[in-house]
C-alpha cells in the first residue's frame, strides 16, 4: 500500500519557475547504478504511447557526473544531457544510487536542491532516496526505500521518517519508492496523479503489470538482523527476540534485557532499525505466522500461540493489517498457488512398450504441419493429442488452471486505514 501525504493538496500553491515545464521529466543517472532501476523511468516516461491513450511526457536523460557511466554488466552509457538540463524539468527522477556508503557528487545535490526550490517534483527510486536525503530534501518527511537499506537510511539521516513497510511514499513534491518493482508502482502513481486512472491503467496494460498493487513490503521483509546492527550491543537482544518469538513478551522485556529504560530503548532501537520496537516485534511475529501457515498443519489458534500472540484475535488483526488477508485465507491461497507436483507426486509410469526409434522419415502423426505437430490429415483443425496437452507443464508466466476450484491468485484487499497507522496495541 502506498502512503499519500495530506500535503499533496497544499502543492497547488507551489508553482514551477518560468523555465520549467510540467510535462518534462529529467532522469538523473550516475555511474555504477543498476540498469534495471535506471530503465524504469526511461520506459515509463520516454516512450510515446499516445496510441494507447497515455499522454506523452518529454524525457531528458541527464548525467549526474562525468561519463561514460558504467552500469550493470560492465555496460557504458552516454547521457545526452548534463546537470544543466535539470533546469527545464518539472519532475526529476533519481532511479538508484550506486552505493549507500558513498556520498553523491556535490554538484548533483546542488542541482536537486535548486530544482526543488523552483517547484520541481523530486522522485527517488529505491536507493535513490539516499541521494534525496543527502540533499536534505527528506528532512522531516516520511520516506521509504528498499527494506534491506531502510535501517541504514534511518540511522544515517535521523530526521527522515523512514517507513520500510510502504511500496512508495508520496509526500507531495518529494516521492520515494522501495526496491526495483516498486519503482514501477511509483511511476504509475505519478501518471495517475498527472492524468488520471484511465491513463495509468492503459500504461499498466502496455507494461503487463497491475495498475495498483495492494499491500506493502512486509511480505518481503527478511528475518535476519539489519546489516549495521551486528556490532551494536542491541544485537544480542534482537537475536534473543527472534529466537523466542514463540514466547509472550513485550518491549519492556526487551528493554530490561538491554538494561535500558523503555524510552532509551525505543530511541536506540529506532535509530538502528528504522522502526519502533513494538512495530518491529509485531512484524516479526506475523512473519513467523506466515511461515507456520505455509509449512505446517497447525490450526490458526495454535499458530497464534506459537508466534507469541496473546490470542488468535490479536493474530488475525495484525495479520490482516499487514498482509490484507486473514490467516485462513492466506493459507488457502498459498496452498492453491503451490505447484501441482508438490501436492501430488505420482510414481513414474514405466513404458509398457519399447521406445520406437525412427531412422527414416517421421510417421505422418509426428510430422510438423501448418496445423501443428501431429495434425491428422482427416482433421486439419486438430492439433496435439489431448494426452500431450494434459501432461504438458505450464511455461513460466503462463496462467495456470486453478486447483480444486480455488483460484491460484489471492486477492489482498487494501486497508486504507493502514497508511500511517500507529501500532499502539501490544502483540
Amino acid at each position: 500500500m502506498s502512503h499519500d501525504s495530506t500535503v499533496t493538496a497544499d502543492l497547488a500553491g507551489r508553482k514551477l519557475s518560468g523555465r520549467r515545464r510540467k510535462e518534462i521529466v529529467a532522469v538523473l543517472l550516475f555511474s555504477g547504478g543498476p540498469i534495471f532501476e535506471s530503465s524504469i523511468p526511461l520506459s515509463v516516461f520516454g516512450i510515446d504511447r499516445q496510441d494507447a491513450g497515455v499522454p506523452r511526457y518529454r524525457l531528458l536523460v541527464c548525467a549526474g557526473e562525468d561519463g561514460p557511466l558504467r552500469t550493470t554488466g560492465g555496460l557504458e552509457l552516454t547521457a545526452p544531457q548534463g546537470l544543466e538540463a535539470l533546469a527545464r524539468a518539472g519532475t526529476v527522477v533519481v532511479p538508484a544510487w550506486r552505493s549507500i556508503t558513498s556520498p553523491p557528487p556535490a554538484a548533483a545535490l546542488d542541482a536537486l536542491r535548486r530544482a526543488h526550490e523552483e517547484g520541481a517534483r523530486i522522485v527517488g527510486l529505491c536507493t535513490g532516496a539516499f541521494v534525496l536525503a543527502a540533499a536534505g530534501l527528506l528532512d522531516g518527511r516520511p520516506a521509504t526505500t528498499h527494506w534491506m537499506y531502510a535501517p541504514t537510511l534511518a540511522k544515517r539521516y535521523p530526521s527522515v521518517h523512514v517507513d520500510p513497510r510502504e511500496l512508495f511514499v508520496d509526500d507531495g513534491d518529494v516521492l520515494t519508492s522501495a526496491g526495483t518493482a516498486a519503482g514501477i508502482d511509483l511511476c504509475l502513481h505519478i501518471v495517475r496523479t498527472d492524468h488520471g486512472s484511465e491513463a495509468a491503467g492503459a500504461l499498466a496494460r502496455r507494461l503487463v503489470v497491475p495498475p495498483r498493487r495492494a499491500g506493502g513490503q512486509e511480505r518481503y521483509l527478511d528475518r535476519s538482523l539489519p546489516e549495521e546492527i551486528g556490532a551494536d550491543p542491541l544485537a544480542e537482544v534482537v537475536a534473543w527476540a527472534l529466537e523466542h518469538l514463540h514466547e509472550q513478551f513485550d518491549v519492556e522485556t526487551l528493554a530490561a534485557r538491554a538494561y535500558m529504560s523503555r524510552r532509551t530503548f525505543d530511541r536506540r532501537f529506532r535509530s538502528l532499525t528504522g522502526s519502533a520496537p513494538l512495530q518491529w516485534l509485531i512484524t516479526q511475529r506475523v512473519l513467523q505466522a506466515q511461515r507456520l501457515l505455509e509449512t505446517s498443519d497447525y490450526s490458526v489458534d495454535e499458530v497464534a500461540g506459537r508466534c507469541g500472540f496473546r490470542s488468535p484475535v490479536a493474530l488475525r488483526g495484525h495479520f490482516r493489517r499487514q498482509l490484507g488477508s486473514s490467516p485462513a485465507a492466506y493459507r488457502a491461497a498459498y496452498r492453491a498457488r503451490r505447484p501441482q507436483q508438490e501436492q501430488q507426486r505420482p510414481e513414474p509410469v514405466q513404458p509398457t512398450q519399447p521406445v520406437q526409434v525412427f531412422d527414416g522419415p517421421l510417421p505422418p502423426q509426428l510430422r510438423r504441419t501448418p496445423q501443428g505437430v501431429g495434425a491428422h490429415h482427416g482433421d486439419p483443425g486438430r492439433g496435439a493429442p489431448e494426452a500431450y496437452l494434459q501432461g504438458r507443464a505450464a511455461l513460466p508466466g503462463q496462467r495456470e488452471r486453478p486447483l480444486g476450484g480455488v483460484s491460484r491468485t489471492s486477492r489482498c484487499v487494501p486497508d486504507p486505514a493502514r497508511a500511517g497507522r500507529v501500532f499502539a496495541d501490544r502483540a
